[in-house]
């Protein structure tokens, strides 16, 4: 799977101006609506929030994997946000995220979504290359790294 063909340039935020988690997950919800990557806006930020309540997806080291599945896309759509701060996730290993990958798939397609969430783990355990993506100063700069990155 390749991150950038379900991600639109579009769909990169930087910085989020949301100040805690669902602001946050909001943001980049509103982002995937604007972009017209949504048929239920309302419906996708709902699945989203309710798979927040069951267990937090702060996944660790600065990395929050927010998702949910439903009727409101009709393939896998993906939107990410850098904070400007970082900002309390209630993360497994306590820490507070700044990078935050947004999924929102069909709830009758696992496979997908199982891949997306695989590949952004994988990349972000790249310690050199979460760095960079920390330290991106723009949204261009943000896909441009995922880009190359897959590219390589």
């Amino acid at each position: 799977m390749t991150l950038t063909k379900i991600l639109q340039p579009t769909c990169v935020k930087v910085p989020l101006e949301g100040k805690d988690k669902k602001s946050v997950i909001t943001e980049l919800v509103d982002l995937l609506d604007d972009n017209g990557a949504l048929l239920d806006k309302e419906m996708a930020l709902n699945a989203v929030l309710v798979r927040e309540q069951t267990k937090s997806t702060g996944i660790g080291s600065g990395i929050a994997i927010p998702h949910g599945k439903c009727a409101a896309v009709k393939e896998l759509v993906m939107a990410i946000g850098l904070t400007s701060k970082p900002l309390d996730f209630e993360s497994v290993d306590g820490k507070p995220v700044r990078i935050i990958f947004l999924l929102v798939s069909p709830a009758d397609q696992t496979g997908p979504h199982i891949q997306a969430l695989a590949k952004i783990s994988r990349l972000m355990l790249e310690e050199g290359f979460k760095q960079e993506v920390e330290g991106a100063s723009s949204a261009e700069e943000v896909y441009e790294l995922l880009d190359r990155k897959e590219g390589k």
